[in-house]
């Protein structure tokens, strides 16, 4: 049985981390890092556009800036379907 990290990066999730800027309400002046990771679909991201509308709804950090990285783990060209089986003893 396959990890569903696994399964996701066969249906074409790519590992995608955010460094996300933000302003407490108390302290304007000063920028704060959040970093938050996840498996998710490349152009859209749909997966952190749902966490960042979470952030913007639900928390009182002022989003300042997003910077983010994706990277498809398992590309096509990697993966091939084998049929055959290696029994030992």
């Amino acid at each position: 049985m396959a990890s569903p990290e696994f399964e996701r990066q066969m249906e074409g999730y790519g590992l995608t981390t955010a460094h996300i800027f933000y302003r407490l309400p108390d302290f304007q002046s000063l920028l704060q890092t959040y970093v938050w990771q996840d498996y998710d679909l490349a152009p859209d991201f749909p997966g952190m556009r749902k966490f960042l509308e979470f952030w913007e709804e639900k928390l009182d950090g002022r989003l300042h800036s997003v910077r983010y990285a994706h990277n498809r783990l398992i590309g096509p060209n990697e993966w091939r379907r084998v049929d055959g089986e290696i029994l030992l003893h």
